[in-house]
């Protein structure tokens, strides 16, 4: 197959890259803004076509959740209106499409791990964008899976991993919201479940991906500084209130990975195992 992959220089979009190189059955086009311009009606029509796309991989997003409140018709632009043209341009030479979504579809008020039918209840503009990237790419191809992940992070780009790190290093004490609870995503872990996918076959509908277990960003980042080997830097825990932003963000956003599991026989990772081999990365690269 031909395969396009969007936002190439993001964190899914590097993980995606190196995979290519396991999955060389396929042909990839690796694209961001600059040799693409998704946002470009024409310009998508033209690539998918002149290229005989099969199948597009969208993980170019507008992700700064708080800047969004601000900046929300760009957000909508690169969340909602750029899906959607890829979508229409791939279904409409018959083709599949991915798009990676987000637990901010969900304002996190649930108690239990949310299911791919559970009301969505967007809270910020960032989440209220990309469940219009959701709708967008549905109307748009038929042969569409949604994949929703939430906390995403990797060895490439700014990541909360990276930073905790970092202030660890800089900073004797750190205070951290612990009354936000989820799941850590290694990209990693995601781009072998993208491809499991595309090499079984793409079977349309929505599908929830995270590492295995439950934490909060106050547990993580203890978990960071102990693999890391930080021990000089102090964390205390924060209530959200404590630390406010401009978006809202989920409370409770665990994800039930039931569906994409037993569609795709997939063993997902337990996030601390998917962490420790994250930052055996980034301290080898040191």
């Amino acid at each position: 197959m031909k395969i396009l992959i969007t936002g190439c220089n993001g964190q899914l979009g590097n993980e995606m890259q190196l995979l290519e190189k396991v999955n060389p059955q396929h042909t990839y086009f690796n694209t961001d803004v600059a040799e693409l311009d998704i946002t470009d009606q024409q310009a998508v029509e033209a690539f998918v076509s002149e290229n005989e796309i099969d199948g597009i991989v969208n993980c170019a997003a507008y992700t700064a959740v708080d800047k969004a409140e601000a900046n929300e018709e760009l957000a909508r632009l690169l969340n909602a209106t750029a899906p959607g043209y890829l979508a229409k341009a791939v279904g409409d030479r018959g083709g599949w499409m991915i798009q990676v979504s987000t637990d901010y579809v969900f304002d996190g008020t649930k108690y239990k791990p949310y299911v791919e039918t559970d009301p969505v209840c967007p809270n910020s503009v960032y989440g209220s964008t990309k469940l219009e990237g959701e709708e967008s790419v549905m109307k748009g191809c038929e042969n569409t899976m949604i994949i929703r992940t939430a906390w995403l992070y990797s060895t490439f780009g700014n990541n909360f991993v990276k930073t905790m790190i970092r202030l660890g290093n800089e900073k004797p004490e750190l205070g951290v919201i612990f009354d936000q609870i989820g799941t850590p995503t290694y990209a990693r872990d995601l781009a072998v479940a993208i491809f499991e996918a595309i090499n079984q076959g793409v079977k349309p509908g929505i599908y929830h991906f995270s590492n295995e277990g439950v934490i909060s960003w106050y547990d993580f980042t203890k978990a960071i500084h102990r693999i890391a080997g930080i021990t000089t830097c102090h964390v205390r825990p924060l209530h959200t209130e404590e630390y406010p932003t401009p978006a809202n963000r989920p409370h409770y956003s665990v994800l039930d990975k039931t569906k994409i599991k037993q569609t795709y026989s997939l063993e997902i990772p337990y996030w601390e195992e998917s962490l420790a081999e994250c930052i055996g990365v980034l301290m080898a690269q040191q």
